[in-house]
C-alpha cells in the first residue's frame, strides 16, 4: 500500500451560541479563521455577501505532503490547552470535529493513525471526519 500524496487539517468548532473570542480565550489560541452567527461575510474571490448562519472557530494545520496526519495532529493540539475539563466544557455546549482532508495518489493509498492520537482527540471529545479524495475523479 502506497501513501496518501497530501493532506489538510482542521479542528473547528460551531454552534448557534458560539462567541469566537470565547473559545479563543478558553482554548489559549487565536484561530486561523472565524465567524459569529449572522455576521454578514464577503467572498475573497467572488466577492459575494452572506450571512454566517452559525457561529464557528476553525484552526488549520500546515498541509502535508505527502501525508503526515499525525504531525498535523500533534500541530494542532500543541498550540491549544491540556485541561480537559475546558474541552468537556467546548464539547458539551458546541459540536467539534477535525477535518481531515486525504488527497490520494494513486487507487490503494492508506494511513494509520496511532492508538494515541486517537485518544488524544478522545479524551478531548474530537470526532475525526476524514474526507477521501480519488485520485481518478477530474
Amino acid at each position: 500500500m502506497s501513501e496518501i500524496q497530501h493532506s489538510i487539517a482542521t479542528l473547528r468548532i460551531w454552534g448557534d451560541a458560539l462567541l469566537p473570542e470565547e473559545i479563543s480565550r478558553m482554548l489559549g489560541c487565536e484561530p486561523t479563521d472565524a465567524e459569529t452567527k449572522g455576521q454578514t461575510l464577503t467572498g475573497k474571490v467572488s466577492g459575494m455577501k452572506r450571512i454566517a448562519r452559525t457561529g464557528t472557530w476553525r484552526l488549520r494545520a500546515t498541509d502535508r505532503e505527502p501525508e503526515d496526519l499525525e504531525a498535523q495532529i500533534d500541530e494542532l493540539l500543541e498550540q491549544l490547552t491540556d485541561d480537559l475539563a475546558v474541552w468537556s466544557e467546548i464539547s458539551r455546549r458546541f459540536k467539534m470535529d477535525l477535518f481531515c482532508g486525504l488527497f490520494m495518489k494513486s487507487t490503494n493509498d492508506g494511513l494509520c493513525i496511532s492508538s494515541k492520537q486517537l485518544a488524544a482527540l478522545g479524551l478531548r471529545g474530537i470526532e475525526l471526519e476524514l474526507d477521501i479524495y480519488d485520485p481518478t475523479r477530474p
